[in-house]
């Protein structure tokens, strides 16, 4: 069995469903109200255990009834949450998402106890890190607690992957040179490189820019057209699988998860796991919700 350390986020997400996004002065009515569980680290994490991983978390929460919500939600998927902070006087991190009728989203973060631990914390979850086959991070934590995770790992010869969300214009180099896996989507990858990714070919382009700041692997996700990868010499736009999108949330979020949780340590397998991501993410746009809409193991495998 796949074990992954997740550090990253855990929010708990408030929901709107609306016709269309509202613009800057309009006052508009919401369709639906509903709260579910979140964050980008949360997400990944729940992706990978629902698709079969060994999952430990490094993160924080507050010390308020939406901090014991997510804890138990975790906990109910398995995953070991010994490396979560618990924060006196600080509020869980929150997400407030809208979400239109073409299944796009809007969302604005509240990071709360999501900045609230540091590089000491993650250097204090060492043995947790060393039991790991992968350490996956995302960029709604501190930097600093990511690149000692990672750090971390890569002295246990552990390998790393990096999902750039929210994205950065400019990384920390000393991040990127432990980062052997890096997956932003096409919105992301131009933020990063400033290379305008619409196809195979410009993906390439933006590939290259990854590369040459260190990073041996590359996946870039490009929505509805499925994922491109670069590595070792290889490349190729995967195509997605059609279907009919209501809600976008944690699509990327389970990519990672459903992805890791087949991908082999030397990454000879990544076509094979991008495809198998692929169809968790098909399953994921099709529901509403982060964490309610993340598949199981067994319904990924029955997608064609």
């Amino acid at each position: 069995m796949t074990k992954i350390t997740v550090i990253g986020s855990i929010n708990l997400d408030t929901n709107l469903r609306v016709k269309q996004m509202v613009k800057p002065g309009e006052t508009i009515h919401a369709k639906e109200h509903y709260s579910a569980a979140g964050g980008k680290g949360a997400n990944q994490a729940v992706a990978a255990a629902r698709s079969g991983c060994e999952v430990n978390f490094i993160g924080a929460v507050g010390n308020d009834a939406p901090g014991k919500e997510m804890l138990g939600l975790l906990k109910q998927e398995g995953i070991d949450t010994s490396g979560v902070k618990v924060i006196n006087n600080e509020s869980t991190g929150q997400a407030f998402i809208t979400v239109d009728d073409a299944g796009q989203n809007s969302i604005t973060i509240y990071s709360g106890a999501n900045s609230g631990f540091n590089a000491d914390d993650v250097a204090e979850k060492r043995d947790l890190l060393g039991q790991s086959d992968y350490v996956i991070a995302q960029f709604e934590t501190p930097v600093e607690a990511t690149i000692k995770g990672f750090e971390i790992a890569h002295a246990e010869g552990i390998k790393t992957i990096l999902n750039p969300a929210p994205a950065m214009t400019e990384i920390q180099s000393a991040l990127l040179k432990q980062t052997d896996l890096i997956a932003p989507n096409e919105t992301e990858a131009a933020t990063i490189t400033g290379v305008q990714v619409r196809d195979e070919e410009s993906a390439k382009k933006a590939a290259a820019k990854l590369h040459a700041l260190g990073v041996e692997a590359v996946i870039i996700t490009i929505g509805s057209k499925g994922a491109f990868y670069d590595y070792n010499g290889q490349s190729e736009l995967v195509p997605a699988f059609k279907v009919k999108a209501v809600d976008t949330t944690a699509a990327g979020d389970t990519f990672i998860g459903a992805m890791t949780s087949i991908l082999k340590p030397d990454f000879s397998n990544l076509k094979e796991a991008i495809i198998f991501a692929n169809k968790a993410s098909s399953l994921t746009v099709q529901r509403y919700g982060a964490q309610p809409s993340i598949p199981y193991k067994k319904e990924i495998e029955q997608v064609d």
